[in-house]
């Protein structure tokens, strides 16, 4: 068993982040999101870098001017790019859409860090499609969810951003790992988002995950809240990572699925480390955290999943980002992940 994280840290210092990084997730790295450094390591800006007409002003609520004329030359231009990118595999133009130093100040010393380990593994990780369009607005403040034209850009400079990814761990060794960061699919059927279905999220998550391991790379997603499993299991994806603490019997809804899917390779990332809950973090130990974990596999077991096939197909992960956490407590909840999967492989 290994574990993985989920991606945010507090830290303003990248080599601090890239430290914690080597103490605990030297098995599977991953390269930190550190919104103290930056806003533009923030989840809602991170992967908008050349995005057709993106731009962040200080004094409006709005991200997308699509009644400018310039507008739709660029998303021509966006959209020629994309398709030479996809099936023509120019990835000379691939380098157009990077994730610049300016967006992530940890990328480039988590390459050096899987070259100098020979790494098997590297993780990644994108904002999801449906979390980011619920999230960007056009200027008339209407969700980019319900413009067809830019749910279709969003998908799409995604899906480039997570292949960039891949080209880059690849280049250092390791097969890349990369995460949608899916919260917003917890509201999928909620008031808020009742004219929004299962039809319209599952082709774009099946989109990116079709593009990430069409290229040599293995796709998984967070939601950390109860969600319908079914959706990104629909999607093809292969990781399903979701907060065990506090919702693992959501997951059990969904044992017919689950098993399907676990039975055809699929794996589950159990977020036991509760990065969500501060109080609960401060009292957590490694024993509270091991039964938790147990009561977890176990809403699955009662249902009628043999033990083995789920423990054989498992990660341990902290139950969302630690971004918002102080930086000892950030330490304290990587930390007990790594213990906990060290106390289940010494059994």
């Amino acid at each position: 068993m290994e574990c993985l994280a989920i991606g945010s840290l507090p830290y303003d210092n990248p080599q601090k982040a890239i430290a914690i990084v080597q103490n605990y997730f030297s098995e599977i790295p991953f390269w930190p999101q550190l919104a103290k450094v930056s806003k533009n390591e923030d989840m809602s800006f991170q992967f908008l870098e050349g995005m057709p007409s993106f731009f962040m002003p200080e004094d409006a609520d709005f991200r997308f001017d699509t009644e400018n004329e310039q507008f739709f030359n660029d998303v021509e231009e966006f959209l020629s790019d994309y398709e030479n990118i996809i099936k023509n595999k120019d990835y000379k133009l691939l380098e157009k859409f990077r994730i610049s130093e300016n967006f992530s100040s940890t990328f480039k010393p988590f390459l050096e860090f899987i070259k100098k380990n020979h790494c098997k593994y590297a993780k990644g990780q994108i904002t999801g499609p449906f979390t980011l369009t619920a999230a960007l607005t056009d200027k008339k403040g209407q969700s980019a969810i319900y413009d067809d034209t830019l749910r279709e850009l969003t998908v799409k400079i995604l899906s480039l951003k997570a292949l960039w990814q891949i080209t880059e761990i690849k280049k250092a060794g390791a097969t890349p790992i990369i995460f949608i960061d899916e919260p917003t699919l917890t509201q999928l059927g909620a008031s808020s988002y009742l004219t929004i279905s299962r039809k319209e999220v599952i082709p774009m998550l099946k989109e990116i995950s079709d593009i990430i391991q069409n290229n040599g790379g293995i796709c998984g997603i967070h939601c950390c809240g109860k969600c319908d499993w079914t959706v990104p299991i629909d999607a093809g994806i292969n990781i399903i990572s979701l907060d065990a603490y506090s919702y693992a019997q959501n997951l059990s809804l969904f044992h017919e699925n689950i098993k399907t899917f676990l039975e055809k390779g699929g794996k589950i990332a159990w977020g036991i480390t509760p990065t969500k809950d501060k109080k609960a973090l401060e009292n957590a130990n490694l024993d509270i955290l091991d039964e938790k974990f147990k009561k977890a596999v176990n809403y699955l077991t009662k249902k009628g999943i043999n033990e083995k096939l789920i423990m054989d197909n498992s990660f341990i992960t902290p139950t969302c980002g630690a971004g918002s956490l102080s930086d000892e407590l950030a330490e304290k909840a990587m930390k007990l992940t790594f213990e906990l999967k060290e106390r289940y492989n010494d059994n």
